[in-house]
Formats: structure tokens, C-alpha cells, sequence
């Protein structure tokens, strides 16, 4: 039986890579993003893929249609086997404006985005006694980072997040697993005018997604090397990283 995956954030970069690996699969593929031409492109390719594409035109923010998607994804497949809460959105804040617009939008998608996403498949993965959650943070989760506040922030919650869920439902046949990337090339990096150390090439990624997925990984950290980086990051003296920012280090 093919399986039934939900993908957030599924119109470019990882999002869209991973529905791509489970088109190859045969999968029933729920692709949910906000730029609908770009995800009719990703569902015409899922079909070439070999897999079955539903979309929905979604902002993960608004609680009430990403339900509804999810619901409607749910009932045209029969069911959910994982769900990947992917989207999300980067950048600098400005923080001396006085105006907070700009860090609870950043705040607002990638949180309650993943909120919104994740609790309404769980009332099914319950009932079937299985499924897998996927949540996308990020190497800048595990440490707040100059310039960086909101989107650290903001990965270090559904990080923390996703730990305390991996054990209220530990009897219910769901796991989870925390997807933490450093660098990955996408349309979001392809932005950055600095140097990024070990940037990974999307589609190895997201081939390494889906095995970790496979597998049940509870914490997946890529590329490699920042997995010997991160405790140094959560060690090293503010002076000094705030002097690796300024670098562009």
C-alpha cells in the first residue's frame, strides 16, 4: 500500500525535493504551500514521478484552511501515514523600528505554523495507531544567533516542541522525528551574499530526509559536520560569536 504523506512549504527547497523522493515511492502526496503556480509545477512532476499530487493552496499561519486542507487530505486519501511540517520563513529582522510586525509574522509561520499543521493529523494517526511527525528546525535552533533572533527563536521552539510530543504520545504508535538543517541549497540560501559552510545540495538532502524518516530517527543533524559544531556553537563566548557574525563567519 502506497503511502500517504502531508508536505508543508512544499512549493520550493526541501519541501519540494522530499515530495519528490516520495513520488518516486508511488506515495499519495499532500502538497500544501501559498504560491499556487509553483505548486501545480511540483505536483506535475510528482506525477511524472510516479506518485498521486493533491494540493492545497495554504498559509500555514491561518489555523482554520490549514485544518480544513489537512481534513480534506485526509478524507480523499483514507488516511495519513506522515506528516512534514516544513514551512517556513528566514531573514533579518528589524528590531529597532519599534514596530514588531516583521518578528511575529517570522514568529506567527514558523510556530503556530507547525501547530497548526501537526495537531490536526494526530485524532487519526491515534485512531490508526500509527504515523510519523516530521518537524523541520534548523542548526540555528540550538543557539540564539546575532541577527538571527526571530528564526532561532523560532527553531528552538518546534524543536523543544517536537521532544515533549515524542513522549505524550509514546504509547500511541506515533513517532517523532526533528529535522535540524544547516545549509541546504534552496531559494532561501541562494539570498545569502556570505559564504555557507558544507552547503548541501537539496536533492541529497531530502533522499536523507526520507531514509531518516524511514528509520524513526528521533534527531536528524546535516550536513555531518555540524553535528561535531553545534556543541562548540552552545559553549563559545557571545563576544565571539557575535564577532563570527560581523565576519559573516
Amino acid at each position: 500500500m502506497s503511502k500517504k504523506v502531508f508536505i508543508t512549504g512544499a512549493s520550493s527547497g526541501i519541501g519540494e525535493y522530499v515530495a519528490y523522493e516520495y513520488a518516486k515511492q508511488g506515495a499519495t502526496i499532500g502538497l500544501a504551500a501559498r504560491r499556487k503556480e509553483r505548486l501545480h509545477n511540483v505536483a506535475t512532476k510528482c506525477k511524472e514521478l510516479g506518485g498521486k499530487p493533491i494540493t492545497f493552496e495554504v498559509d500555514v499561519s491561518n489555523q482554520s484552511t490549514t485544518k480544513n486542507a489537512i481534513d480534506n487530505f485526509i478524507s480523499e486519501s483514507g488516511g495519513i501515514d506522515i506528516v512534514i511540517a516544513n514551512a517556513g520563513i528566514s531573514g533579518n529582522v528589524k528590531l529597532k523600528n519599534g514596530n514588531s510586525d516583521e518578528i511575529n509574522r517570522m514568529l506567527l509561520t514558523n510556530i503556530l505554523g507547525v501547530t497548526n499543521t501537526i495537531l490536526p493529523t494526530l485524532p487519526t494517526m491515534i485512531k490508526q495507531q500509527s504515523g510519523r511527525v516530521v518537524v523541520v528546525s534548523s542548526i540555528a535552533g540550538f543557539r540564539g544567533l546575532p541577527g538571527r533572533s526571530g528564526y532561532s527563536a523560532s527553531k528552538a521552539a518546534v524543536r523543544f516542541l517536537a521532544n515533549s510530543w515524542r513522549s505524550s504520545f509514546m504509547n500511541d504508535g506515533i513517532t517523532f522525528t526533528t529535522i535540524c538543517p544547516g545549509f541546504i541549497d534552496t531559494d532561501m540560501t541562494n539570498k545569502h551574499k556570505y559564504k555557507m559552510p558544507f552547503l548541501m545540495n537539496v536533492d541529497v538532502f531530502a533522499r536523507k530526509v526520507v531514509n531518516v524518516i524511514e528509520k524513526k530517527k528521533k534527531t536528524y543533524v546535516a550536513p555531518w559536520q555540524w553535528r561535531f559544531i553545534i556543541p562548540l556553537i552552545k559553549i563559545v563566548p557571545e563576544w565571539l560569536l557575535n564577532f563570527a557574525a560581523s565576519k559573516k563567519v
